[in-house]
Protein backbone atom coordinates (compact mmCIF):
# COMPACT_ATOMS: atom_id res chain seq x y z
CA UNK A 1 0.00 0.00 0.00
CA UNK A 2 1.30 3.65 -0.64
CA UNK A 3 1.90 4.97 2.89
CA UNK A 4 0.29 8.68 3.10
CA UNK A 5 -0.10 11.17 5.87
CA UNK A 6 -3.89 12.20 6.45
CA UNK A 7 -3.18 13.03 10.36
CA UNK A 8 -2.71 16.75 10.88
CA UNK A 9 0.14 18.29 11.60
CA UNK A 10 1.05 18.68 15.43
CA UNK A 11 -0.45 21.88 16.78
CA UNK A 12 3.34 23.59 17.70
CA UNK A 13 4.43 22.83 14.08
CA UNK A 14 1.49 24.65 12.27
CA UNK A 15 1.95 27.58 14.83
CA UNK A 16 5.63 28.03 13.74
CA UNK A 17 4.95 28.09 10.20
CA UNK A 18 1.71 30.56 10.38
CA UNK A 19 3.69 32.78 12.97
CA UNK A 20 2.62 31.95 15.75
CA UNK A 21 -0.57 32.22 17.89
CA UNK A 22 -3.36 29.73 18.87
CA UNK A 23 -4.16 27.27 16.52
CA UNK A 24 -7.20 24.92 16.38
CA UNK A 25 -6.68 21.65 14.87
CA UNK A 26 -9.39 20.63 12.09
CA UNK A 27 -11.67 17.05 12.98
CA UNK A 28 -9.26 14.32 11.44
CA UNK A 29 -10.19 12.07 9.05
CA UNK A 30 -9.29 8.75 10.52
CA UNK A 31 -6.93 7.13 13.05
CA UNK A 32 -3.39 7.05 12.56
CA UNK A 33 -2.56 3.74 10.94
CA UNK A 34 -6.10 3.21 9.36
CA UNK A 35 -6.70 3.22 5.72
CA UNK A 36 -9.50 6.24 4.60
CA UNK A 37 -9.65 5.93 1.02
CA UNK A 38 -9.48 2.99 -1.16
CA UNK A 39 -4.95 2.30 -0.81
CA UNK A 40 -3.99 5.20 0.89
CA UNK A 41 -3.20 5.24 4.84
CA UNK A 42 -1.26 7.25 6.75
CA UNK A 43 2.33 7.51 7.72
CA UNK A 44 3.59 10.64 10.36
CA UNK A 45 6.57 11.33 7.28
CA UNK A 46 3.96 13.47 5.41
CA UNK A 47 3.45 15.43 8.15
CA UNK A 48 6.82 16.87 8.49
CA UNK A 49 7.59 17.56 5.22
CA UNK A 50 4.19 19.56 4.56
CA UNK A 51 5.58 21.93 7.83
CA UNK A 52 8.66 22.38 5.62
CA UNK A 53 6.72 22.66 2.49
CA UNK A 54 4.54 25.42 4.03
CA UNK A 55 7.27 27.29 5.66
CA UNK A 56 8.63 28.19 1.78
CA UNK A 57 4.98 28.70 0.70
CA UNK A 58 4.17 30.88 3.48
CA UNK A 59 7.31 33.10 2.23
CA UNK A 60 6.55 32.99 -1.54
CA UNK A 61 2.56 34.33 -0.51
CA UNK A 62 3.70 37.03 1.48
CA UNK A 63 5.96 38.51 -1.41
CA UNK A 64 3.18 38.09 -3.32
CA UNK A 65 1.13 40.33 -1.32
CA UNK A 66 -0.73 37.86 0.69
CA UNK A 67 -0.89 39.15 4.33
CA UNK A 68 0.73 37.34 7.75
CA UNK A 69 -2.82 37.29 8.92
CA UNK A 70 -4.37 36.20 5.70
CA UNK A 71 -1.97 32.82 5.49
CA UNK A 72 -2.84 32.31 8.85
CA UNK A 73 -6.91 32.32 9.06
CA UNK A 74 -6.31 30.57 5.67
CA UNK A 75 -4.04 27.73 6.90
CA UNK A 76 -5.79 27.33 10.61
CA UNK A 77 -5.90 23.58 11.22
CA UNK A 78 -4.35 22.58 8.02
CA UNK A 79 -3.67 18.76 6.76
CA UNK A 80 -3.71 16.83 3.73
CA UNK A 81 -7.12 15.55 2.35
CA UNK A 82 -6.14 11.95 1.58
CA UNK A 83 -9.14 11.77 -0.71
CA UNK A 84 -8.00 14.51 -3.50
CA UNK A 85 -4.55 12.43 -3.01
CA UNK A 86 -6.13 9.52 -4.41
CA UNK A 87 -8.49 11.39 -6.72
CA UNK A 88 -5.30 13.14 -8.24
CA UNK A 89 -3.11 9.67 -8.02
CA UNK A 90 -6.22 7.96 -10.42
CA UNK A 91 -6.46 7.95 -13.73
CA UNK A 92 -9.82 6.01 -15.58
CA UNK A 93 -9.34 2.95 -16.50
CA UNK A 94 -11.94 3.69 -19.43
CA UNK A 95 -12.63 6.49 -21.56
CA UNK A 96 -16.60 7.24 -21.46
CA UNK A 97 -18.27 7.00 -24.96
CA UNK A 98 -19.28 10.37 -25.91
CA UNK A 99 -22.61 9.12 -26.49
CA UNK A 100 -22.62 7.96 -22.81
CA UNK A 101 -21.97 11.65 -21.62
CA UNK A 102 -24.40 13.36 -23.22
CA UNK A 103 -27.11 10.42 -22.84
CA UNK A 104 -26.31 11.81 -18.90
CA UNK A 105 -25.93 15.27 -19.09
CA UNK A 106 -29.05 15.45 -21.72
CA UNK A 107 -30.79 13.85 -18.79
CA UNK A 108 -34.79 14.40 -18.81
CA UNK A 109 -34.60 15.26 -15.33
CA UNK A 110 -31.85 17.92 -16.14
CA UNK A 111 -34.07 19.42 -18.72
CA UNK A 112 -36.57 19.54 -16.97
CA UNK A 113 -35.06 21.08 -14.08
CA UNK A 114 -33.49 23.64 -16.82
CA UNK A 115 -36.51 24.46 -17.69
CA UNK A 116 -38.05 25.56 -14.27
CA UNK A 117 -34.75 27.68 -13.58
CA UNK A 118 -35.61 29.56 -17.01
CA UNK A 119 -38.69 30.44 -15.78
CA UNK A 120 -38.04 31.54 -12.07
CA UNK A 121 -35.36 33.33 -13.53
CA UNK A 122 -37.05 35.27 -15.76
CA UNK A 123 -35.91 38.71 -14.96
CA UNK A 124 -32.75 37.41 -13.85
CA UNK A 125 -31.68 36.41 -17.16
CA UNK A 126 -33.43 39.06 -19.22
CA UNK A 127 -30.40 41.47 -17.53
CA UNK A 128 -27.86 38.63 -18.03
CA UNK A 129 -28.10 38.70 -21.95
CA UNK A 130 -28.54 42.54 -22.01
CA UNK A 131 -25.17 42.92 -19.91
CA UNK A 132 -23.09 40.12 -21.36
CA UNK A 133 -24.80 39.35 -25.16
CA UNK A 134 -24.83 35.19 -23.91
CA UNK A 135 -28.02 33.54 -24.57
CA UNK A 136 -29.87 32.29 -21.64
CA UNK A 137 -30.49 29.18 -22.99
CA UNK A 138 -26.64 28.71 -22.61
CA UNK A 139 -25.65 30.21 -19.55
CA UNK A 140 -28.51 27.67 -18.04
CA UNK A 141 -26.65 24.99 -20.17
CA UNK A 142 -23.32 25.33 -18.26
CA UNK A 143 -25.05 25.92 -14.49
CA UNK A 144 -27.18 22.88 -15.02
CA UNK A 145 -23.88 20.98 -16.35
CA UNK A 146 -21.56 22.67 -13.83
CA UNK A 147 -23.38 22.28 -10.85
CA UNK A 148 -27.21 21.05 -12.00
CA UNK A 149 -28.39 24.24 -10.99
CA UNK A 150 -26.71 25.13 -7.46
CA UNK A 151 -28.05 21.40 -6.25
CA UNK A 152 -24.30 20.23 -6.16
CA UNK A 153 -21.47 22.84 -5.78
CA UNK A 154 -18.41 20.40 -4.28
CA UNK A 155 -18.10 20.18 -0.34
CA UNK A 156 -13.89 19.91 -0.27
CA UNK A 157 -12.33 22.79 1.51
CA UNK A 158 -10.60 24.74 -1.55
CA UNK A 159 -7.62 25.17 0.73
CA UNK A 160 -6.79 21.96 1.99
CA UNK A 161 -7.98 20.60 -1.37
CA UNK A 162 -5.02 22.76 -3.28
CA UNK A 163 -2.88 22.33 -0.46
CA UNK A 164 -2.66 19.23 -1.16
CA UNK A 165 -2.34 19.33 -4.76
CA UNK A 166 0.10 21.89 -4.34
CA UNK A 167 1.91 19.52 -2.52
CA UNK A 168 2.08 16.14 -3.60
CA UNK A 169 1.42 14.67 -6.88
CA UNK A 170 1.39 15.44 -10.82
CA UNK A 171 -0.82 18.92 -10.32
CA UNK A 172 1.79 20.55 -8.28
CA UNK A 173 1.98 23.39 -10.65
CA UNK A 174 -1.76 24.29 -10.85
CA UNK A 175 -2.16 23.65 -7.24
CA UNK A 176 0.43 26.34 -6.54
CA UNK A 177 -1.16 28.68 -8.71
CA UNK A 178 -4.60 28.33 -7.35
CA UNK A 179 -3.05 28.22 -4.11
CA UNK A 180 -2.33 31.80 -4.16
CA UNK A 181 -5.26 32.94 -5.99
CA UNK A 182 -7.47 31.55 -3.65
CA UNK A 183 -5.62 33.41 -0.88
CA UNK A 184 -6.05 36.77 -2.69
CA UNK A 185 -9.60 35.67 -3.21
CA UNK A 186 -10.10 35.45 1.01
CA UNK A 187 -7.93 38.39 1.60
CA UNK A 188 -10.26 40.35 -0.69
CA UNK A 189 -13.09 39.72 1.54
CA UNK A 190 -15.37 38.07 -0.70
CA UNK A 191 -15.26 34.92 1.25
CA UNK A 192 -13.83 33.17 4.33
CA UNK A 193 -11.44 30.32 4.20
CA UNK A 194 -13.71 28.01 6.20
CA UNK A 195 -16.69 28.67 3.14
CA UNK A 196 -14.84 28.79 0.25
CA UNK A 197 -15.71 25.08 -0.42
CA UNK A 198 -15.66 23.49 -3.97
CA UNK A 199 -14.73 20.10 -5.80
CA UNK A 200 -11.40 18.34 -5.14
CA UNK A 201 -9.36 20.19 -8.30
CA UNK A 202 -10.76 23.59 -6.45
CA UNK A 203 -13.37 24.51 -8.91
CA UNK A 204 -16.34 26.80 -7.01
CA UNK A 205 -19.59 28.27 -6.70
CA UNK A 206 -22.42 27.39 -9.17
CA UNK A 207 -20.48 27.45 -12.18
CA UNK A 208 -17.63 26.25 -11.02
CA UNK A 209 -14.99 28.77 -11.29
CA UNK A 210 -10.83 27.88 -10.47
CA UNK A 211 -9.78 30.47 -8.24
CA UNK A 212 -7.30 32.23 -11.65
CA UNK A 213 -10.72 32.67 -13.72
CA UNK A 214 -12.54 33.87 -10.31
CA UNK A 215 -10.11 36.90 -10.11
CA UNK A 216 -10.17 37.65 -13.50
CA UNK A 217 -13.57 37.32 -14.53
CA UNK A 218 -16.12 36.91 -11.56
CA UNK A 219 -18.48 39.71 -10.76
CA UNK A 220 -20.57 41.22 -8.15
CA UNK A 221 -23.92 40.48 -10.24
CA UNK A 222 -26.64 41.42 -7.69
CA UNK A 223 -24.57 44.30 -6.50
CA UNK A 224 -24.45 43.27 -2.79
CA UNK A 225 -20.58 44.02 -2.53
CA UNK A 226 -19.30 40.61 -2.73
CA UNK A 227 -18.60 38.15 -5.99
CA UNK A 228 -20.06 35.19 -4.35
CA UNK A 229 -20.44 32.98 -6.76
CA UNK A 230 -20.78 29.96 -3.80
CA UNK A 231 -24.41 31.71 -2.27
CA UNK A 232 -25.63 34.00 -5.08
CA UNK A 233 -26.63 32.48 -8.63
CA UNK A 234 -26.65 35.81 -9.84
CA UNK A 235 -23.15 36.20 -8.90
CA UNK A 236 -22.29 32.95 -10.36
CA UNK A 237 -24.40 33.68 -13.67
CA UNK A 238 -22.98 37.02 -13.96
CA UNK A 239 -19.78 35.52 -14.09
CA UNK A 240 -20.14 32.64 -16.30
CA UNK A 241 -21.73 35.61 -18.96
CA UNK A 242 -18.61 37.65 -18.14
CA UNK A 243 -16.25 34.63 -19.34
CA UNK A 244 -17.71 33.94 -22.22
CA UNK A 245 -18.33 37.20 -23.39
CA UNK A 246 -14.27 38.08 -22.62
CA UNK A 247 -13.53 34.31 -24.50
CA UNK A 248 -15.45 35.73 -27.75
CA UNK A 249 -19.04 34.96 -27.76
CA UNK A 250 -20.83 36.35 -30.55
CA UNK A 251 -24.62 36.99 -29.73
CA UNK A 252 -27.37 35.04 -32.26
CA UNK A 253 -24.69 33.06 -33.82
CA UNK A 254 -24.95 29.14 -33.70
CA UNK A 255 -22.13 26.84 -31.85
CA UNK A 256 -22.63 23.34 -33.96
CA UNK A 257 -24.52 22.29 -36.15
CA UNK A 258 -25.34 18.69 -37.04
CA UNK A 259 -25.05 17.99 -40.99
CA UNK A 260 -24.72 14.89 -43.69
CA UNK A 261 -21.82 14.08 -45.39
CA UNK A 262 -21.50 13.43 -48.65
CA UNK A 263 -20.74 9.88 -49.86
CA UNK A 264 -16.88 8.80 -50.34
CA UNK A 265 -15.79 11.92 -48.08
CA UNK A 266 -12.48 12.62 -46.80
CA UNK A 267 -12.61 12.13 -43.47
CA UNK A 268 -9.43 13.15 -43.16
CA UNK A 269 -10.61 16.58 -43.36
CA UNK A 270 -12.66 16.11 -39.98
CA UNK A 271 -10.18 18.02 -37.45
CA UNK A 272 -10.56 20.48 -35.38
CA UNK A 273 -7.34 22.45 -36.88
CA UNK A 274 -9.00 22.56 -40.22
CA UNK A 275 -11.54 25.28 -40.24
CA UNK A 276 -13.21 26.41 -43.49
CA UNK A 277 -16.27 28.82 -44.06
CA UNK A 278 -19.93 27.10 -44.84
CA UNK A 279 -19.45 27.90 -48.22
CA UNK A 280 -16.46 25.80 -48.61
CA UNK A 281 -18.08 23.16 -46.52
CA UNK A 282 -20.85 23.23 -49.01
CA UNK A 283 -19.00 23.09 -51.88
CA UNK A 284 -17.68 19.70 -50.65
CA UNK A 285 -21.12 18.58 -50.77
CA UNK A 286 -21.60 18.96 -47.09
CA UNK A 287 -25.37 20.04 -45.99
CA UNK A 288 -27.27 20.46 -42.88
CA UNK A 289 -29.84 17.71 -41.55
CA UNK A 290 -32.34 17.18 -44.11
CA UNK A 291 -30.79 18.36 -46.91
CA UNK A 292 -31.13 21.65 -46.59
CA UNK A 293 -28.19 24.66 -47.34
CA UNK A 294 -26.42 25.84 -44.32
CA UNK A 295 -28.74 29.28 -43.03
CA UNK A 296 -27.74 32.70 -44.29
CA UNK A 297 -24.87 33.69 -41.54
CA UNK A 298 -23.84 30.49 -40.93
CA UNK A 299 -22.31 30.48 -44.42
CA UNK A 300 -19.78 33.10 -43.77
CA UNK A 301 -18.74 31.54 -40.08
CA UNK A 302 -14.90 29.20 -40.14
CA UNK A 303 -16.05 25.76 -38.74
CA UNK A 304 -14.23 23.05 -37.81
CA UNK A 305 -15.71 19.95 -38.86
CA UNK A 306 -15.92 17.39 -36.23
CA UNK A 307 -16.70 13.95 -35.54
CA UNK A 308 -16.70 12.72 -32.46
CA UNK A 309 -17.57 9.07 -32.56
CA UNK A 310 -15.69 8.45 -36.03
CA UNK A 311 -17.70 7.98 -39.29
CA UNK A 312 -20.34 5.78 -38.24
CA UNK A 313 -21.57 8.41 -35.82
CA UNK A 314 -23.17 12.17 -36.53
CA UNK A 315 -20.99 14.84 -38.12
CA UNK A 316 -21.34 18.71 -37.38
CA UNK A 317 -19.75 21.68 -38.38
CA UNK A 318 -18.15 23.64 -34.81
CA UNK A 319 -18.91 27.30 -34.91
CA UNK A 320 -16.49 29.94 -33.09
CA UNK A 321 -19.09 29.90 -30.27
CA UNK A 322 -18.25 26.08 -30.12
CA UNK A 323 -14.69 27.02 -29.29
CA UNK A 324 -15.43 29.98 -26.49
CA UNK A 325 -17.53 27.01 -24.85
CA UNK A 326 -14.67 24.92 -25.07
CA UNK A 327 -12.12 27.26 -23.39
CA UNK A 328 -14.49 26.82 -20.03
CA UNK A 329 -13.78 23.54 -20.29
CA UNK A 330 -11.79 22.16 -22.73
CA UNK A 331 -13.52 18.67 -24.18
CA UNK A 332 -15.20 18.45 -26.97
CA UNK A 333 -18.20 16.22 -25.18
CA UNK A 334 -18.54 18.66 -23.05
CA UNK A 335 -19.24 21.38 -25.62
CA UNK A 336 -21.54 19.67 -27.42
CA UNK A 337 -23.34 18.45 -24.20
CA UNK A 338 -23.96 22.68 -23.61
CA UNK A 339 -24.43 23.25 -27.09
CA UNK A 340 -27.38 20.76 -27.11
CA UNK A 341 -29.11 21.32 -23.61
CA UNK A 342 -28.84 25.11 -24.96
CA UNK A 343 -30.93 23.63 -27.85
CA UNK A 344 -33.37 22.09 -25.95
CA UNK A 345 -34.23 25.15 -23.61
CA UNK A 346 -34.95 27.08 -27.10
CA UNK A 347 -36.52 24.12 -28.23
CA UNK A 348 -34.54 23.84 -31.26
CA UNK A 349 -34.01 19.63 -32.69
CA UNK A 350 -31.64 17.75 -31.26
CA UNK A 351 -28.95 15.24 -32.58
CA UNK A 352 -30.92 13.24 -35.34
CA UNK A 353 -27.93 10.54 -36.43
CA UNK A 354 -27.72 7.61 -34.12
CA UNK A 355 -24.06 6.48 -31.98
CA UNK A 356 -22.08 4.05 -32.87
CA UNK A 357 -23.05 1.98 -29.80
CA UNK A 358 -21.37 -1.11 -30.33
CA UNK A 359 -18.45 0.11 -30.08
CA UNK A 360 -16.15 -0.42 -26.74
CA UNK A 361 -14.01 2.54 -25.71
CA UNK A 362 -10.52 1.45 -25.30
CA UNK A 363 -9.19 1.11 -22.04
CA UNK A 364 -6.34 3.33 -20.61
CA UNK A 365 -4.01 0.38 -21.20
CA UNK A 366 -5.31 -0.04 -24.71
CA UNK A 367 -5.11 3.74 -25.46
CA UNK A 368 -1.06 2.97 -24.29
CA UNK A 369 -0.39 0.00 -26.20
CA UNK A 370 -2.24 1.59 -29.61
CA UNK A 371 0.22 4.61 -29.42
CA UNK A 372 3.12 2.50 -28.71
CA UNK A 373 2.52 -0.09 -31.56
CA UNK A 374 1.94 2.65 -33.63
CA UNK A 375 4.94 4.48 -32.68
CA UNK A 376 6.84 1.36 -33.86
CA UNK A 377 5.25 0.96 -36.96
CA UNK A 378 6.29 4.56 -37.88
CA UNK A 379 3.44 6.42 -36.89
CA UNK A 380 4.76 8.37 -34.11
CA UNK A 381 2.22 9.31 -31.61
CA UNK A 382 3.67 12.08 -29.82
CA UNK A 383 4.24 9.61 -26.77
CA UNK A 384 2.58 7.24 -25.10
CA UNK A 385 0.25 8.56 -22.65
CA UNK A 386 -3.31 6.91 -23.30
CA UNK A 387 -4.93 9.73 -24.31
CA UNK A 388 -5.77 9.98 -27.60
CA UNK A 389 -4.72 13.49 -28.39
CA UNK A 390 -4.19 15.46 -31.80
CA UNK A 391 -0.94 13.97 -32.56
CA UNK A 392 -2.19 10.10 -32.11
CA UNK A 393 -5.33 10.94 -34.02
CA UNK A 394 -2.94 11.64 -36.79
CA UNK A 395 -0.84 8.89 -36.47
CA UNK A 396 -4.44 6.88 -36.41
CA UNK A 397 -5.15 8.62 -39.61
CA UNK A 398 -1.70 7.66 -41.37
CA UNK A 399 -2.35 3.66 -40.48
CA UNK A 400 -6.33 4.08 -41.71
CA UNK A 401 -4.75 5.62 -45.02
CA UNK A 402 -2.94 2.97 -45.23
CA UNK A 403 -6.18 0.87 -45.07
CA UNK A 404 -8.01 2.83 -47.64
CA UNK A 405 -10.40 3.21 -44.76
CA UNK A 406 -11.79 6.36 -43.69
CA UNK A 407 -9.50 8.56 -41.97
CA UNK A 408 -11.57 9.96 -39.01
CA UNK A 409 -8.84 9.33 -36.13
CA UNK A 410 -11.27 7.41 -33.95
CA UNK A 411 -9.83 5.01 -31.76
CA UNK A 412 -11.80 1.71 -31.65
CA UNK A 413 -10.97 -1.93 -30.64
CA UNK A 414 -11.35 -2.93 -33.81
CA UNK A 415 -8.52 -0.73 -35.39
CA UNK A 416 -6.47 -1.77 -32.52
CA UNK A 417 -6.60 -4.89 -33.35
CA UNK A 418 -5.49 -4.19 -36.98
CA UNK A 419 -2.55 -2.48 -35.65
CA UNK A 420 -1.63 -5.76 -33.10
CA UNK A 421 -1.38 -7.77 -37.03
CA UNK A 422 0.49 -4.88 -38.82
CA UNK A 423 3.27 -4.98 -36.07
CA UNK A 424 4.21 -8.32 -34.88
Amino acid sequence: MRQISARFLPVAAIAAVLGGGFVTPAPALAQAGQPVADDVVVTAEMEDRLAEWLTGFRREALAQGITASTFSRAFRGISLDVKVLELNQKQPEFVRPIWGYLGSALSDKRKADGREQLRANDALFDRLEETYGVEREVLAAIWGLETHFGTYMGSRNVIRSLTTLAFDGRRADFGRTQLLAALKIIQSGDITPEAMNGSWAGAMGHTQFIPTTYLEHAVDFDGDGRRNVWESHADGLGSAGNYLRASGWDTGDPAVREVILPQNFDYSLADEGTRKTGEEWQALGIRAVGGDTLPGRERTLDASLIVPAGYRGPAFLAYPNFRTILRYNNATSYAMAVSYLARYFADEPGIQATWPEDERPLTLDEAREMQTRLTAIGFDTGGVDGIIGPMSRRAIRGFQAQLNTPQDGFATEKLLEKIRAASR
